[in-house]
Protein backbone atom coordinates (compact mmCIF):
# COMPACT_ATOMS: atom_id res chain seq x y z
CA UNK A 1 0.00 0.00 0.00
CA UNK A 2 2.63 2.41 0.94
CA UNK A 3 4.43 2.00 -2.38
CA UNK A 4 1.57 2.56 -3.52
CA UNK A 5 0.98 6.27 -2.12
CA UNK A 6 5.21 6.66 -2.17
CA UNK A 7 4.87 6.81 -6.29
CA UNK A 8 1.07 8.69 -6.57
CA UNK A 9 3.55 11.32 -4.91
CA UNK A 10 6.14 10.41 -6.97
CA UNK A 11 3.87 10.38 -10.37
CA UNK A 12 2.29 14.06 -9.39
CA UNK A 13 4.80 16.35 -10.65
CA UNK A 14 4.96 14.14 -14.21
CA UNK A 15 1.73 15.72 -15.26
CA UNK A 16 2.44 19.04 -15.14
CA UNK A 17 5.69 18.48 -16.39
CA UNK A 18 4.56 17.12 -19.60
CA UNK A 19 1.93 19.79 -20.14
CA UNK A 20 4.28 22.47 -19.57
CA UNK A 21 7.41 21.29 -21.47
CA UNK A 22 6.75 18.21 -23.48
CA UNK A 23 3.09 18.65 -24.95
CA UNK A 24 2.91 19.95 -28.35
CA UNK A 25 6.68 20.49 -28.80
CA UNK A 26 8.30 17.23 -28.75
CA UNK A 27 7.15 14.27 -30.49
CA UNK A 28 4.68 12.08 -29.02
CA UNK A 29 6.43 8.78 -30.00
CA UNK A 30 9.73 10.09 -29.55
CA UNK A 31 8.60 11.55 -26.49
CA UNK A 32 7.68 8.22 -25.51
CA UNK A 33 10.37 6.67 -26.76
CA UNK A 34 12.79 8.41 -24.65
CA UNK A 35 11.05 8.15 -22.20
CA UNK A 36 11.08 4.32 -21.69
CA UNK A 37 14.23 4.12 -23.51
CA UNK A 38 15.21 5.82 -20.34
CA UNK A 39 13.43 2.96 -17.80
CA UNK A 40 14.81 0.12 -19.77
CA UNK A 41 18.51 1.06 -19.46
CA UNK A 42 17.65 1.30 -15.46
CA UNK A 43 16.52 -2.63 -15.51
CA UNK A 44 18.97 -3.46 -18.17
CA UNK A 45 21.65 -4.92 -15.72
CA UNK A 46 18.93 -7.27 -14.32
CA UNK A 47 18.09 -8.58 -17.97
CA UNK A 48 18.16 -12.42 -18.32
CA UNK A 49 16.33 -15.22 -20.25
CA UNK A 50 17.63 -18.55 -18.74
CA UNK A 51 14.65 -20.32 -17.19
CA UNK A 52 12.41 -18.68 -18.78
CA UNK A 53 9.89 -19.87 -21.49
CA UNK A 54 9.65 -17.90 -24.26
CA UNK A 55 5.28 -17.43 -23.77
CA UNK A 56 6.40 -16.34 -20.53
CA UNK A 57 8.64 -13.37 -21.80
CA UNK A 58 6.63 -12.73 -24.35
CA UNK A 59 3.47 -11.57 -21.64
CA UNK A 60 5.36 -9.50 -19.53
CA UNK A 61 6.73 -7.88 -22.79
CA UNK A 62 2.94 -7.37 -24.07
CA UNK A 63 1.69 -5.77 -20.26
CA UNK A 64 4.65 -3.53 -20.78
CA UNK A 65 3.86 -2.73 -24.09
CA UNK A 66 0.52 -1.90 -23.18
CA UNK A 67 0.85 0.05 -19.58
CA UNK A 68 3.93 2.34 -21.48
CA UNK A 69 4.06 2.41 -24.89
CA UNK A 70 0.45 2.47 -26.16
CA UNK A 71 -0.95 4.19 -22.82
CA UNK A 72 1.76 6.79 -23.20
CA UNK A 73 1.23 7.62 -27.15
CA UNK A 74 -2.56 8.18 -25.68
CA UNK A 75 -1.51 10.54 -23.07
CA UNK A 76 1.01 12.66 -25.04
CA UNK A 77 -2.25 13.27 -27.70
CA UNK A 78 -4.51 13.89 -25.11
CA UNK A 79 -2.09 16.69 -23.61
CA UNK A 80 -2.86 18.76 -26.93
CA UNK A 81 -6.42 18.86 -26.33
CA UNK A 82 -6.71 19.20 -22.66
CA UNK A 83 -5.35 21.42 -20.16
CA UNK A 84 -3.72 19.59 -17.21
CA UNK A 85 -6.45 19.65 -15.12
CA UNK A 86 -8.79 18.54 -17.85
CA UNK A 87 -6.37 15.52 -18.36
CA UNK A 88 -6.92 14.95 -14.58
CA UNK A 89 -10.34 14.89 -14.60
CA UNK A 90 -10.35 12.64 -17.23
CA UNK A 91 -8.83 9.99 -15.78
CA UNK A 92 -11.22 9.38 -13.12
CA UNK A 93 -12.47 6.05 -14.67
CA UNK A 94 -9.57 4.42 -14.49
CA UNK A 95 -10.66 2.84 -11.17
CA UNK A 96 -13.78 1.03 -12.72
CA UNK A 97 -11.35 -0.39 -15.82
CA UNK A 98 -9.07 -2.13 -13.61
CA UNK A 99 -11.81 -4.10 -11.11
CA UNK A 100 -14.22 -4.07 -14.23
CA UNK A 101 -10.67 -6.08 -16.43
CA UNK A 102 -9.78 -7.96 -13.39
CA UNK A 103 -12.91 -9.51 -12.44
CA UNK A 104 -13.22 -10.69 -15.80
CA UNK A 105 -9.47 -12.12 -16.04
CA UNK A 106 -10.15 -13.48 -12.49
CA UNK A 107 -13.61 -14.74 -11.94
CA UNK A 108 -15.26 -14.11 -15.21
CA UNK A 109 -17.51 -11.95 -13.30
CA UNK A 110 -18.16 -9.02 -11.71
CA UNK A 111 -17.79 -8.67 -7.90
CA UNK A 112 -20.60 -5.25 -7.04
CA UNK A 113 -18.52 -4.14 -3.75
CA UNK A 114 -15.58 -3.79 -5.53
CA UNK A 115 -17.23 -1.69 -8.42
CA UNK A 116 -18.97 0.52 -5.56
CA UNK A 117 -15.84 1.40 -3.84
CA UNK A 118 -14.22 2.27 -6.99
CA UNK A 119 -17.14 3.97 -7.91
CA UNK A 120 -16.73 5.91 -4.85
CA UNK A 121 -13.54 7.04 -5.89
CA UNK A 122 -14.54 8.04 -9.67
CA UNK A 123 -17.25 9.98 -7.86
CA UNK A 124 -14.76 11.83 -5.47
CA UNK A 125 -12.41 12.46 -8.61
CA UNK A 126 -14.88 14.29 -10.50
CA UNK A 127 -16.35 16.39 -8.16
CA UNK A 128 -12.73 17.99 -7.52
CA UNK A 129 -12.11 18.89 -11.56
CA UNK A 130 -15.94 19.26 -12.19
CA UNK A 131 -15.42 22.69 -14.27
CA UNK A 132 -15.33 24.42 -17.56
CA UNK A 133 -14.27 22.52 -20.28
CA UNK A 134 -12.30 23.24 -23.01
CA UNK A 135 -14.28 23.19 -26.82
CA UNK A 136 -11.66 20.26 -27.75
CA UNK A 137 -12.47 18.53 -24.48
CA UNK A 138 -14.20 15.54 -26.32
CA UNK A 139 -11.48 14.52 -28.51
CA UNK A 140 -8.89 14.98 -25.66
CA UNK A 141 -11.56 12.51 -23.32
CA UNK A 142 -11.14 9.81 -26.18
CA UNK A 143 -7.08 9.91 -25.76
CA UNK A 144 -7.36 10.06 -22.16
CA UNK A 145 -9.81 6.87 -22.17
CA UNK A 146 -7.73 5.12 -24.35
CA UNK A 147 -4.67 5.80 -22.23
CA UNK A 148 -6.91 4.83 -19.22
CA UNK A 149 -7.98 1.37 -20.55
CA UNK A 150 -4.39 0.23 -21.52
CA UNK A 151 -2.98 1.56 -18.53
CA UNK A 152 -5.37 -0.61 -16.69
CA UNK A 153 -4.80 -3.24 -18.77
CA UNK A 154 -0.96 -3.20 -18.05
CA UNK A 155 -2.05 -3.36 -14.34
CA UNK A 156 -4.13 -6.05 -14.25
CA UNK A 157 -2.10 -7.98 -17.00
CA UNK A 158 0.83 -8.25 -14.55
CA UNK A 159 -0.78 -8.61 -11.02
CA UNK A 160 -2.16 -11.25 -12.56
CA UNK A 161 1.10 -12.35 -14.38
CA UNK A 162 2.16 -12.36 -11.06
CA UNK A 163 -0.53 -14.47 -9.46
CA UNK A 164 0.05 -17.30 -11.91
CA UNK A 165 3.70 -17.10 -13.69
CA UNK A 166 5.06 -15.15 -11.09
CA UNK A 167 9.51 -14.37 -11.81
CA UNK A 168 11.69 -12.00 -9.51
CA UNK A 169 10.51 -8.57 -10.55
CA UNK A 170 13.36 -7.12 -11.00
CA UNK A 171 13.42 -9.72 -14.15
CA UNK A 172 9.88 -9.02 -15.04
CA UNK A 173 10.46 -5.43 -15.51
CA UNK A 174 13.35 -5.99 -17.73
CA UNK A 175 11.45 -7.21 -19.87
CA UNK A 176 8.46 -5.18 -19.30
CA UNK A 177 10.25 -2.11 -20.66
CA UNK A 178 11.86 -3.91 -23.29
CA UNK A 179 8.04 -4.41 -24.83
CA UNK A 180 7.05 -1.04 -24.49
CA UNK A 181 10.62 0.21 -25.79
CA UNK A 182 9.57 -1.49 -29.12
CA UNK A 183 6.18 -0.07 -29.18
CA UNK A 184 7.28 3.16 -28.73
CA UNK A 185 10.28 2.71 -31.16
CA UNK A 186 7.81 1.32 -33.74
CA UNK A 187 4.78 4.17 -33.47
CA UNK A 188 7.83 6.89 -33.73
CA UNK A 189 9.36 5.13 -37.08
CA UNK A 190 5.81 4.62 -38.46
CA UNK A 191 4.30 7.92 -37.38
CA UNK A 192 6.48 9.96 -35.77
CA UNK A 193 6.98 13.49 -36.03
CA UNK A 194 11.08 13.60 -37.21
CA UNK A 195 11.25 17.30 -37.01
CA UNK A 196 9.69 17.76 -33.40
CA UNK A 197 12.81 16.75 -31.25
CA UNK A 198 13.65 18.19 -27.83
CA UNK A 199 15.67 21.45 -28.40
CA UNK A 200 16.19 22.68 -24.46
CA UNK A 201 18.15 22.01 -21.54
CA UNK A 202 14.86 21.49 -19.57
CA UNK A 203 12.97 19.50 -22.08
CA UNK A 204 15.72 16.55 -21.52
CA UNK A 205 15.87 17.05 -17.55
CA UNK A 206 12.08 16.61 -17.93
CA UNK A 207 12.41 13.13 -20.24
CA UNK A 208 15.35 12.10 -18.05
CA UNK A 209 13.08 12.76 -14.72
CA UNK A 210 10.01 10.95 -16.49
CA UNK A 211 12.48 8.15 -17.72
CA UNK A 212 14.55 7.21 -14.93
CA UNK A 213 12.29 8.01 -11.99
CA UNK A 214 8.79 8.77 -12.83
CA UNK A 215 8.72 5.25 -15.18
CA UNK A 216 12.15 3.30 -14.67
CA UNK A 217 11.89 3.66 -10.50
CA UNK A 218 8.02 4.62 -10.17
CA UNK A 219 6.52 2.21 -12.28
CA UNK A 220 8.49 -0.36 -10.84
CA UNK A 221 7.39 0.71 -7.24
CA UNK A 222 3.22 0.79 -8.66
CA UNK A 223 3.37 -2.68 -10.14
CA UNK A 224 5.27 -4.58 -7.09
CA UNK A 225 2.65 -2.51 -4.93
CA UNK A 226 -0.05 -3.68 -7.17
CA UNK A 227 0.86 -7.41 -6.44
CA UNK A 228 1.01 -6.90 -2.80
CA UNK A 229 -2.86 -5.41 -2.64
CA UNK A 230 -6.50 -6.39 -3.68
CA UNK A 231 -7.68 -5.27 -7.15
CA UNK A 232 -10.13 -2.80 -5.55
CA UNK A 233 -7.79 -0.69 -3.34
CA UNK A 234 -5.05 -0.91 -6.77
CA UNK A 235 -8.16 0.95 -8.51
CA UNK A 236 -8.73 3.26 -5.99
CA UNK A 237 -5.22 4.37 -5.59
CA UNK A 238 -5.36 4.94 -9.29
CA UNK A 239 -7.77 8.21 -8.28
CA UNK A 240 -5.41 8.98 -5.61
CA UNK A 241 -3.13 10.58 -8.55
CA UNK A 242 -6.29 13.22 -9.14
CA UNK A 243 -5.68 15.17 -5.64
CA UNK A 244 -2.28 14.74 -5.59
CA UNK A 245 -1.71 16.20 -9.10
CA UNK A 246 -3.78 18.77 -8.84
CA UNK A 247 -2.03 19.69 -5.54
CA UNK A 248 1.13 19.87 -7.60
CA UNK A 249 0.08 22.07 -10.54
CA UNK A 250 -1.49 24.21 -7.93
CA UNK A 251 1.43 25.05 -6.12
CA UNK A 252 3.92 24.87 -9.12
CA UNK A 253 1.83 27.31 -11.77
CA UNK A 254 0.05 29.47 -9.09
CA UNK A 255 -3.66 27.87 -10.03
CA UNK A 256 -6.53 28.80 -8.14
CA UNK A 257 -8.77 25.58 -7.14
CA UNK A 258 -12.32 25.57 -6.03
CA UNK A 259 -10.82 24.10 -2.09
CA UNK A 260 -14.26 23.57 -1.64
CA UNK A 261 -14.82 20.94 -4.31
CA UNK A 262 -10.99 19.73 -3.69
CA UNK A 263 -11.85 18.83 -0.12
CA UNK A 264 -14.64 16.96 -0.54
CA UNK A 265 -13.81 14.84 -3.60
CA UNK A 266 -10.29 14.56 -1.69
CA UNK A 267 -12.40 13.29 1.18
CA UNK A 268 -14.63 11.08 -0.35
CA UNK A 269 -11.47 9.28 -2.01
CA UNK A 270 -9.86 8.36 1.25
CA UNK A 271 -13.69 7.36 2.28
CA UNK A 272 -14.00 5.02 -0.45
CA UNK A 273 -10.25 3.17 0.70
CA UNK A 274 -11.94 2.80 4.32
CA UNK A 275 -15.13 1.45 3.07
CA UNK A 276 -13.07 -0.67 0.82
CA UNK A 277 -10.96 -1.62 3.86
CA UNK A 278 -13.87 -1.70 6.66
CA UNK A 279 -16.84 -3.22 4.95
CA UNK A 280 -15.48 -5.10 1.39
CA UNK A 281 -12.59 -7.17 2.22
CA UNK A 282 -13.11 -7.95 5.80
CA UNK A 283 -14.59 -11.37 6.08
CA UNK A 284 -18.17 -11.61 7.20
CA UNK A 285 -17.46 -12.56 11.27
CA UNK A 286 -15.10 -9.43 11.43
CA UNK A 287 -17.57 -6.93 10.43
CA UNK A 288 -19.95 -7.36 13.22
CA UNK A 289 -18.82 -4.84 16.24
CA UNK A 290 -20.35 -6.62 19.08
CA UNK A 291 -18.87 -10.09 20.60
CA UNK A 292 -20.96 -12.97 20.95
CA UNK A 293 -21.54 -14.12 25.03
CA UNK A 294 -21.88 -17.31 26.35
Amino acid sequence: MWLLVITTLLWAASFSLIGEFLAGRVDSWLSVLIRVAFAAFVFLPFLRWRGFSAKIIALYMLVGACQLGIMYFFVFQAYKYLSVAEFLLFTVLTPLYVTLIYDLLERQRLRKGYLFSSLLAVIGAAIIRYDHLSESFWLGLVFVQLANIFFAVGQVGYKRLMEVHPIPQHQAFSWFYIGATLVALTGWLLFGNKTMIPTTHAQWWVLLWLGVVASGIGYFMWNYGATKVDAGTLAIMNNMMVPAGLLVNFAIWQQHPDWLNFTIGASLIVASLWVHKRWILLPPSHKTSSPQRD
